[in-house]
């Protein structure tokens, strides 16, 4: 693996992991309600297709970063369809 590959695996993890935190926070308190559905929506969309663009150009740090991000971001609109 190259250095710019582990450059770009670092900046994912960290990027990702920065979600992290909000997604407990949201999931101890049960309450989502500072999360704008709007900007949930287009979050998970713009990851989506940061994803689509990682796995067409066979990018593994924006592959993985981008996965899980979304599936992060897919918990919160979960909690938040859940606490309403």
């Amino acid at each position: 693996m190259d250095l710019l590959t582990v450059l770009g695996l670092l900046a994912g993890t960290l990027t990702t992991i920065a979600f992290l935190p909000q997604v407990i926070k949201t999931w101890k308190s049960k309450s989502a309600k500072d999360f704008s559905f709007g900007m949930l929506i287009t979050f998970s969309l713009g990851v989506f297709l940061w994803l689509v663009y990682g796995i067409a150009k066979n990018d593994l740090p924006v592959i993985v970063a981008n996965l899980l991000t979304f599936v992060l971001n897919l918990i919160i609109i979960s909690l938040k369809t859940r606490y309403k």
